[in-house]
């Protein structure tokens, strides 16, 4: 008998323990399922997927908030979109039990915005269960700490202004400047037939079609009464007109328009993969979209300010969330000088093609056009598209960028050839070649190709072959040297690097490959021809060498930048070669005895690269000169392209002669 109040006892404790592990079980399993939820809304937040919010936030805490789930979506979407939120990171996340099997959690998050990265945000919120689950308990301060239900979120920006670009002068070549957007207010266009008329008459002023104008009027954003942009017009095209309204606006504007554009570039609105590209960036900044603009856009961009705060019912500001200063856009001021860029554009006259012009002791680019071109200020005050297509559909490809495309650079490479080979001895001034007829090859093996000349000149030493441009002198001189002595003479001056300039540009080469493997091709390459490719830019940095006693000075853009410099040939070559080039001009025969009587002083050589299927038809013809006086106090180089120049009926020497002129001066 004594023994069964024992085996009560023992019955006992065993129901204790049993119960109090059942309930740490429920416990821990409560606790986890609390954790997991809360990791998943935090998951959910930081990767901003806010359409599965509902999912795990307890419906009545949206009633009580009087929002659908719809609206909820909406309210985390338009607020973190409208601030720029990015890069969120949640951390110490805490889970602690509370009254009633609830639980608490906080965090903290960290995230960037369109004005900056936002001090770090801590959090608390309660977990209540739903059903067999646990859900968060939602509140407005889960948006942002302090936020109540009738705050209101507001951003503003203070836009930076775009830096200029300057000329060597201070003129500008890009600024900012005021002028008169012209925009519809929907309202007022009328119904049915008078909506049409009113359109037509629109389209009809300022030269834009009708699809265009019902596309804008169709954009998500448009509401009945807000203005709605169509167009920057000229002050003539102001017209009162119904439904038409006209504003001030700050663009971008180019005083040199097509003279300067394929060098300046313009600015546009961001596209869905500069975002991509650019986190930094807002939905609707304005950034280069080509030339310097793009290539210094930060720099000219600046930084935008503005502030992200929280705003009470009264539409007082309770808190500001962050405040960002605006850093404006720096100005750049280039070597570039705004008048000979016009010169020289214009002297290009309808031709197509390149100039270059570079002061050949310091490097300064003083010119850079490529001609046709477009008005980069068409572009930014709302180009049609018909004349968006008309640019497109020119054969002449307006948008090319020709002083940084490669040419073959035909016979102005001669006078790197003839300094390669008076360096190594394979060549001097007293050399004579003695070449008849106007064609010739190395031996039968070459069987039906022949490099041709211009000129039947019995005699040809290097000056010789200088002032007829003698094609056959130079291949032999090639061959004479071998493709070794060659192409390490060429790799002096600067075939195969990649210039510090701010433009996209494939490197000079030599030929398509390591090696010739041809004896032809050895031949072509001597006068410029075969697989050699140059930009009107890279060869104007190589024939400073013969302005500089053998020195390539290389180009830059940018004021104030150092000049930098190497050795390509020996001065006494490049000396040689310099005074060839006088002959050129000096001498009645010389390819550009046309400039004689500019300057004693001027060098210059001219070369015409052909571009044909076979031998022995006739191709395209791409004219080119360089010219170099030295001795003046405005020391100058000009190199000059003109493709097809049979089209037009002139070379690069006659079209540049007036320029050549008005840089001696």
């Amino acid at each position: 008998m004594k023994k069964k109040p024992l085996l009560i006892g023992i019955i006992v404790v065993l129901v204790l323990a049993i119960s109090g592990g059942s309930y740490y079980m429920a416990h821990k399993n409560a606790e986890q399922k609390a954790t997991q939820k809360a990791k998943q809304f935090i998951q959910i937040l930081t990767q901003q997927q806010f359409d599965q919010l509902p999912s795990v936030v307890s419906n009545q805490s949206l009633q009580k908030a009087h929002y659908t789930k719809q609206t909820f979506i909406d309210k985390y979407t338009n607020i973190f979109n409208g601030i720029g939120a990015e890069n969120l990171k949640a951390s110490d996340l805490k889970i602690s039990k509370i009254k009633n099997g609830q639980f608490q959690f906080s965090y903290k998050l960290n995230l960037a915005t369109g004005l900056g990265k936002l001090p770090t945000l801590s959090y608390k919120g309660r977990l209540i269960k739903q059903g067999k689950d646990y859900v968060i308990d939602w509140q407005p301060n889960l948006i942002f700490p302090h936020m109540e239900a009738t705050d209101k979120i507001s951003y503003t920006e203070d836009d930076a202004v775009r830096g200029k670009i300057l000329d060597k002068n201070g003129s500008a070549l890009a600024t900012n400047a005021e002028f008169h957007q012209a925009g519809i207010i929907p309202k007022e266009l009328g119904k049915g037939t008078e909506r049409t008329e009113n359109i037509n008459a629109i389209a009809q002023q300022f030269h834009i079609s009708v699809k265009e104008i019902e596309a804008k009027l169709d954009q998500k954003w448009v509401k009945e009464d807000l203005f709605v942009p169509l167009m920057v017009v000229e002050d003539d095209q102001i017209k009162k007109m119904t439904a038409v309204q006209y504003q001030a606006v700050d663009i971008r504007y180019y005083p040199l328009g097509k003279a300067a554009s394929a060098m300046i570039g313009y600015t546009g609105k961001v596209t869905a993969e500069d975002l991509k590209k650019d986190k930094t960036l807002s939905a609707d900044a304005n950034i280069g979209k080509s030339g310097l603009e793009r290539a210094y856009d930060k720099e000219l961009r600046g930084k935008n300010g503005g502030k992200i705060s929280l705003i009470d019912q009264n539409g007082k500001v309770k808190e500001v969330l962050l405040e960002a200063y605006r850093e404006d856009g720096k100005d750049l001021q280039l070597t570039i000088d705004a008048n000979t860029q016009v010169k020289a554009y214009n002297a290009l006259d309808n031709a197509t093609g390149a100039t270059v012009i570079m002061q050949p002791k310091t490097g300064e680019l003083s010119a850079l056009v490529s001609k046709p071109s477009y008005d980069p200020n068409l572009m930014i005050r709302g180009i049609s598209q018909k004349e968006y297509d008309a640019y497109l559909n020119d054969e002449r490809k307006p948008f090319a960028n020709r002083f940084t495309q490669r040419y073959a650079p035909g016979s102005t490479l001669k006078t790197v050839t003839a300094s390669v080979a008076l360096d190594a001895g394979t060549l001097t001034t007293d050399k004579t070649r003695t070449i008849s007829g106007l064609k010739w090859q190395k031996d039968k093996s070459w069987g039906n190709y022949y490099i041709t000349r211009v000129s039947n000149v019995p005699k040809v030493n290097l000056e010789t072959a200088f002032i007829y441009s003698d094609n056959i002198f130079f291949a032999q001189t090639g061959l004479e040297m071998g493709e070794k002595i060659l192409r390490k003479g060429f790799n002096q001056f600067i075939f195969g690097e990649k210039l510090d300039l701010p433009f996209s540009m494939e490197p000079a080469q030599i030929s398509n490959k390591t090696s010739f493997k041809s004896q032809i091709l050895l031949a072509d390459t001597a006068y410029g021809q075969g697989q050699v490719l140059m930009s009107p830019i890279q060869q104007a940095i190589t024939y400073s060498a013969f302005a500089n006693n053998g020195k390539i000075i290389y180009g830059h853009l940018l004021a104030n930048e150092k000049t930098k410099a190497k050795d390509a040939v020996s001065s006494k070559s490049a000396e040689i070669v310099h005074q060839a080039m006088t002959q050129v001009i000096q001498n009645p025969n010389g390819t550009a005895h046309i400039l004689n009587g500019i300057s004693s002083t001027l060098a210059a050589k001219t070369g015409t690269a052909e571009l044909k299927q076979t031998q022995g038809t006739k191709g395209q013809e791409n004219s080119f000169i360089v010219a170099f006086d030295t001795k003046k106090s405005q020391e100058f180089l000009v190199l000059s392209v003109v493709e097809n120049h049979q089209k037009i009926g002139k070379t690069a020497t006659e079209l540049a002669k007036p320029l050549i002129k008005e840089l001696e001066k």
